[in-house]
């Protein structure tokens, strides 16, 4: 005859037995795929990391920056373009580096420059007219470490294409911005970055 009780009771010691053994593979087998997952996603977080230029190629002993007035020396001045970079790259410096900002001929970097050019040519053209125009602002740096005696020269330059259907004027103020982004980077990453 049956009985129902130890039925009952073996049923539950081998559903016990199964759970126990099904749980012991279960986190037996996660553990290694956590364990790739864990690195999967430290490599992927790590090649995605926005990297912050902080202090990037600049030897403990420099303390002090003296940010020069970005003159315009091009042939079309904007009158807004010299001091909006030059503030933007003086808050960039100070933003992202340890270096003290100083006015002092002693500092240990100095940075001065020109915006060089400041021109309009089309880029585009549609039915025989231009449908794109392209700004082109060229910038002259000179750094100096005081350090070392040494001085380094180079231009940055950079295109904003825009619509031709603007003046200079809307162009300049819908790009402004961009402008001032774009070429504080540049400045700021051929002196800190040694790219």
């Amino acid at each position: 005859m049956f009985d129902i009780k130890s039925m009952k009771s073996e049923n539950k010691k081998s559903l016990s037995g199964k759970r126990t053994s099904f749980h012991t593979s279960y986190f037996l087998l996660p553990s290694s795929f956590i364990l790739l997952f864990s690195c999967f996603i430290l490599l992927f977080s790590s090649s995605c990391h926005v990297y912050s230029f902080k202090d990037v190629s600049i030897p403990p002993e420099v303390k002090t920056v003296k940010i020069g007035f970005i003159e315009n020396r091009a042939r079309y001045i904007d009158p807004q373009l010299s001091p909006r970079l030059t503030d933007r790259l003086q808050q960039k410096i100070t933003g992202q580096t340890r270096l003290t900002r100083t006015n002092n001929d002693d500092a240990h970097y100095q940075i001065s420059g020109y915006i060089s050019q400041d021109n309009i040519t089309t880029a585009g053209i549609s039915n025989q007219t231009a449908a794109t125009n392209r700004l082109t602002i060229g910038v002259h740096i000179t750094f100096l470490n005081t350090l070392t005696a040494k001085t380094q020269e180079f231009d940055i330059t950079r295109n904003f294409d825009f619509n031709a259907n603007l003046s200079r004027q809307q162009a300049e103020a819908a790009l402004n911005e961009d402008i001032l982004r774009n070429l504080s980077d540049d400045i700021f990453n051929r002196i800190f970055s040694n790219w």
